[in-house]
């Protein structure tokens, strides 16, 4: 399997993938899917697209399509990805995996059953800065890790559907992935605490009271633990995603404010623990040609604003390329992707069972072991 046809569900955030595909040489941007007719016949016409779906069931029953990339609603993510692995496609899907842990283990045991591969498109361990952190421990630049750290606040008011009031750790995978994925760890068990309160018609919509949510998380056969924090209401703050890693030789930390360098601290030098503003390198010469430019723009190039989540996170550290190059790669080697089924459950059911450790005052809470199924 050399081209794969690809087929996008949902055209807002989905829509910024579209052209990445269309370049990449493994690739065939066959379909689009989207409920409003009007917007799918809109983004079709834009980008030379001649099949097009407003009917999810009926975009799987078609013999054509090899893999579906999902980004509908998140509480659509674990249906629509149960559906297309029974139907035969292999699936990437936008962030979290689903809402319930126990959506996560039937994701990983129908793609046990089924044979097919499903990567969840975590966009920060694609971004430039872990990629360039990575490499620092590729090369035993860090020493020894000894511990990690990542957080996530973003103000979402105003934001549609679903979002308001929603616990925080109940979106923390651009948190937890860095932590976990830096050294392919797996979390055995949380501790949460919630801080403060969000108000009134928030906080009872989804009965989650908590400004603030930060977690400890343990990791299996290690030493090591990570400090993972979230908020996304009534909580001054710039949109910061962040990750930093602490190690023997060197430390990495992300800036405080947005635009500025991050900070390496080396030990054992002269001066104990020099710190130096480090200007991270973009990573696009580890993708194909054809894709090498995404890394650095925007790619929904259409009238309308790049799709919010794109503007607020600049761009996501350049991942959307990688993200898509691993994914064909995966299916075009027959490999599992990074992160797989299991390690995307893990990642996922970290920041549900967070929330539920959160509300009562920070029980242990233990993971499934995914890995095992």
């Amino acid at each position: 399997m050399s081209k794969i046809n690809i087929a996008i569900v949902g055209l807002g955030f989905g829509a910024e993938f579209i052209p990445i595909y269309q370049r990449h040489p493994n690739a065939n941007m066959y379909a689009i899917c989207q409920r409003n007719v009007e917007n799918l016949n809109k983004i079709g016409d834009a980008f030379g697209i001649e099949k097009r779906y407003s009917n999810y069931d009926e975009l799987l029953a078609d013999p054509n399509v090899d893999a579906v990339h999902i980004n509908s609603p998140i509480p659509n993510h674990a249906e629509q990805s149960l559906k297309a692995l029974r139907a035969g496609k292999h699936v990437a899907c936008t962030v979290p995996m689903a809402t319930s842990v126990e959506e996560c283990l039937e994701i990983v045991k129908v793609c046990k059953e089924t044979g097919k591969k499903y990567m969840m498109m975590e966009t920060v361990v694609y971004a430039r800065e872990f990629l360039f952190v990575k490499e620092l421990y590729e090369k035993g630049e860090l020493g020894k890790v000894q511990f990690l750290k990542a957080s996530h606040q973003q103000d979402m008011d105003g934001w549609p559907d679903y979002w308001p009031g929603l616990p925080p750790m109940h979106y923390a995978t651009h948190c937890v992935g860095p932590v976990a994925g830096l050294l392919k760890l797996d979390a055995e068990y949380v501790s949460c605490f919630g801080s403060g309160t969000i108000r009134e018609e928030l906080a009872k919509i989804h009965n989650s009271p908590f400004a603030i949510e930060s977690a400890h998380i343990k990791f299996k056969n290690s030493d090591l633990s990570a400090y993972v924090y979230r908020s996304l209401f009534d909580t001054a703050r710039q949109y910061r995603e962040s990750f930093e890693v602490y190690g023997s030789k060197k430390s990495f930390e992300w800036p405080l404010i947005e635009g500025e360098d991050p900070v390496i601290h080396t030990a054992k030098k002269p001066e104990h623990e020099i710190p130096e503003h480090v200007t991270v390198p973009d990573y696009a010469h580890l993708l194909p040609e054809e894709i090498q430019p995404f890394t650095t723009k925007g790619v929904y190039d259409m009238d309308e604003q790049q799709h919010l989540s794109f503007t607020q996170g600049s761009g996501h550290g350049g991942s959307h390329p990688h993200l898509v190059h691993e994914f064909l790669t995966a299916l075009v080697e027959d490999r599992d992707p990074f992160p797989n089924a299991a390690q995307s459950a893990n990642w996922t059911s970290v920041g549900i069972l967070a929330h539920e450790s959160a509300l009562e005052g920070g029980a242990i809470k233990h993971l499934p072991d995914f890995f095992a199924i």
